[in-house]
């Protein structure tokens, strides 16, 4: 029998089990206010082309259930709403859930569900769910390997999982630019733009920290998900992961 760590990767630090979610959760508390502002300086706006491109696999239908884990400011539910799909967006974090309810009331936007939910231990019954989609969050639950059995689980039969997530890029050159920018620059931009040069510091840490692309890939099979593929973008520096639960 496996005996479990009693420690975990935070960025580059390891800490105790039940040190993380708390550390996590004071982060995105920290950088809720800023956090759309920050994407845009972090990616140069491409975030939100690989945005578009993760909606356009997902194909959200009329009538569907779908939990946006992870989902925080709306980013994902916003573009998904007008299908007439009926979506909760979960995060754990309130300070997220907040600023995400606050771009709805200003977008007059009353047609999405709001839940603060942890990912590893979700408060919705077996079979729930027709999609699951979860973007740039799983990296940062303390066991992946919980979160992904818990979207099985709420997924129906039939049912489509989705996630995007950063990975390392494979493109000759461009791997060791992004990792001067985002361990050199991005913590600069953070404390210029959210007050906030920690928090960013960790976020750059967790991408380097998280499973190559195959290994993931894998992690979502050993959940049970059948037919998985991962589409590379950047050469891999961000990955859309799906398979479905059959």
């Amino acid at each position: 029998m496996a005996i479990e760590s009693k420690t975990v990767s935070f960025g580059f630090e390891e800490v105790d089990v039940s040190e993380k979610t708390g550390k996590v959760g004071a982060v995105f508390s920290s950088v809720a206010s800023k956090y759309d502002v920050m994407n845009d300086a972090m990616s140069a706006g491409t975030h939100r082309l690989w945005k578009d491109r993760f909606v356009r696999l997902v194909k959200p239908q009329s009538g569907e259930n779908i939990l946006d884990m992870a989902g925080g400011t709306g980013d994902i539910a916003f573009r998904m709403v007008d299908s007439g799909a009926n979506i909760t967006v979960a995060d754990i974090n309130a300070e997220m859930l907040a600023a995400g309810v606050d771009r709805a009331v200003k977008k007059g936007e009353s047609r999405l569900v709001w839940s603060e939910q942890n990912a590893e231990t979700l408060n919705f019954p077996d079979a729930h769910f027709d999609v699951y989609t979860i973007v740039f969050g799983i990296r940062n639950v303390t066991h992946i390997d919980k979160a992904l059995a818990e979207a099985h689980r709420v997924l129906k039969y039939g049912g489509r999982f989705y996630c995007m997530e950063f990975s390392q890029t494979k493109w000759p050159g461009f791997d060791r630019v992004y990792e001067t920018y985002s361990h050199k620059i991005l913590p600069k931009v953070g404390k210029a733009i959210a007050d906030d040069e920690d928090s960013y510091r960790y976020l750059a840490e967790s991408i380097a920290k998280f499973p190559s692309m195959d290994k993931f890939e894998a992690m979502i099979r050993n959940a049970g998900f059948a037919q998985t593929k991962v589409e590379p973008m950047m050469g891999g520096l961000v990955a859309i992961h799906s398979g479905w639960k059959v």
